[in-house]
């Protein structure tokens, strides 16, 4: 039976494989530490995220018909996630995204999302079947191909959608131009993204969240490690918030913690300004390690 969800998260569904290490590491180092493998991607994550705040998410994506795709699937539905409307293909094997973080933060890491732009605009066959007309929120993943997230700017099927997007990594933000240029969409970008975006070295959170939306964002929220967080809006008066200082016990997927608070809080009608604090604080409790399953 499908399910009928009340959010999509559009995007990589994948393993993560993140070694973690409370020593510090430069290139070459050999140290002990913990190895986890665990259900992740952009999109995985936001929707794994959402589900824990009592919403009902359902992931568009491409995932395998191998053992791996079908744990991962498996471990998806123990999660809260709806996962009827992935594509499932026997000829794209499982994606992959493998990272190592020191007691600083990420050292290094490797996305492997071929599958994902293999499969193009067939994991959006959904919205021409049980999910037309969908008029609800949209997250978006920078894991998607330029072509792809160019087509889905101007895509009738989102025109009602509330879109929510986010590059995936840095290396990945220019692929968001398409809808920038659009004017679709509230980005969350941490602060290098933002100046990939802008054009633009920007010193702090603010001047990049107001630098994108100076190039045609509708909306901009930048984070910066520990430092200001900024909510910039056009027409609208930015707004920021200060994360709480913790110790660092993970970073990855702290950005997509931030985005599925920003998002319910949004939902249940918060105002922008306590929108942001609880993202903040929600992302500061990730990066502590205190929401951990």
């Amino acid at each position: 039976m499908t399910s009928k969800p009340d959010i999509l998260c559009i995007g990589a569904m994948l393993w993560d494989v993140i070694g973690r290490s409370t020593r510090p590491m430069q290139a070459g180092h050999d140290v002990p530490g913990r190895i986890a493998h665990i259900p992740g991607g952009v999109a995985l994550n936001v929707a794994i995220a959402l589900a824990r705040r009592g919403m009902r998410p359902a992931v568009l994506s491409a995932v395998g018909t191998e053992p791996e795709g079908d744990a991962l699937v498996a471990q998806s539905v123990r999660l809260g996630v709806v996962i009827e409307h992935i594509l499932r293909d026997p000829d794209l094997p499982t994606d992959c995204y493998m990272a190592v973080e020191d007691n600083a933060g990420l050292v290094a890491a490797i996305a492997d999302a071929h599958s994902l732009e293999a499969a193009g605009d067939r994991i959006l066959a959904p919205l021409d079947g049980v999910l037309k007309g969908w008029d609800g929120p949209v997250v978006l993943d920078g894991n998607l191909t330029e072509r792809l997230l160019a087509q889905m700017s101007a895509d009738p099927r989102l025109a009602q959608a509330d879109l929510r997007v986010v590059p995936a990594s840095p290396g990945k933000a220019e692929r968001l131009a398409p809808l920038i240029a659009a004017g679709r969409g509230c980005f969350y970008l941490n602060r290098l993204e933002g100046e990939i975006l802008a054009g633009i070295p920007c010193a702090d959170a603010v001047t990049a969240a107001e630098a994108v939306v100076a190039r045609g964002a509708r909306r901009v929220i930048v984070t910066d490690g520990g430092e200001r967080v900024a909510d910039a809006m056009a027409g609208q008066p930015t707004l920021t918030a200060t994360p709480p200082a913790v110790r660092i016990a993970r970073i990855t997927g702290a950005g997509d913690c931030f985005l599925a608070a920003h998002l319910v809080a949004e939902q249940a009608g918060a105002a922008r300004e306590a929108a942001l604090m609880a993202a903040t604080q929600a992302a500061a409790a990730h990066v502590a390690g205190k929401d951990l399953p």
